[in-house]
């Protein structure tokens, strides 16, 4: 089975425990993971009975960042949720539950005790607000730290489906503001918000103290994405290699709709 980028994060945290950054970008992709959480039974509505894994008197909710390596380590097939790794943050934080993520996978499994979620509850960024000031002009993004562009970089090459391409860039406003912007073409609506957070997220794990970057969405023949084009960094994202609703039809899709424990 091959390795996820989950398992790159967290074998970099490994690699370097007193290096934060490192420990920042395993949250940052932890946070941003699809991830497949153990259930005692098949959900009913908005839901979901977490199968508790007790260590040392402590439940932890197990999850695995590929529903494979969840049969794997119960030797059957068994009732799962599919939730963001945001979502089911937000779920366990503060019902004294920590958290297990791809155990049984040696050099990728991890425990994270309840004061840990707590502490990433805490990181996580409230949903994007909304503006109304309008960018008129665009410049090369220098001055964005090199870890910031990497981690953009990481997040959304697995973005596959959510947009065409993403321009980064150092834009000014109407108002005479100037600001990191990324703007994405080819982004349907329903995938605008889960666009919006994933920048929100890398911005607030980056380390970086009041970070902030704006995002817009640009149809293929908007002006702007020809001068875009000329000034900013592209980052393509991949196609997905069957279609995707981009509808949420499982507990924790829906951020707007969290599960509920039961």
């Amino acid at each position: 089975m091959p390795d996820t980028p989950l398992d790159h994060a967290f074998a970099a945290m490994q690699a370097a425990p007193d290096n934060a950054q490192a420990e920042l970008r395993y949250f940052e992709h932890l946070a941003g993971s699809e991830l497949f959480l153990l259930l005692t039974e098949e959900p009913e509505g908005d839901n979901i009975s977490p199968d508790l894994f007790e260590v040392e008197g402590t439940g932890f909710a197990l999850t695995f960042d590929q529903p494979e390596r969840l049969a794997g380590f119960v030797g059957r097939e068994a009732p799962y949720a599919a939730l963001s790794g945001r979502a089911l943050i937000n779920m366990l934080a503060g019902q004294g539950i920590g958290m297990g993520v791809n155990l049984g996978i040696e050099d990728a499994q991890n425990l994270l005790e309840p004061a840990a979620l707590a502490w990433l509850q805490q990181m996580l960024p409230d949903t994007p607000d909304e503006i109304t000031r309008r960018p008129v002009q665009f410049e090369t993004p220098a001055g964005l730290p090199e870890n910031v562009l990497t981690a953009l970089d990481t997040r959304l090459s697995h973005a596959a489906g959510l947009a065409e391409s993403a321009y980064i860039s150092k834009a000014t406003y109407d108002s005479g503001e100037q600001g990191f912007f990324v703007g994405f073409t080819g982004a349907p609506i329903a995938a605008q918000s889960a666009l919006a957070q994933m920048i929100a997220e890398v911005l607030a794990f980056s380390g970086l103290e009041a970070a902030a970057m704006d995002v817009g969405f640009l149809r293929a023949n908007d002006p702007a994405v020809q001068t875009l084009a000329a000034q900013a960094l592209r980052i393509d994202l991949p196609t997905p290699e069957e279609p995707q609703a981009l509808t949420p039809t499982a507990p924790g899709r829906d951020p707007d709709r969290p599960p509920k424990l039961r």
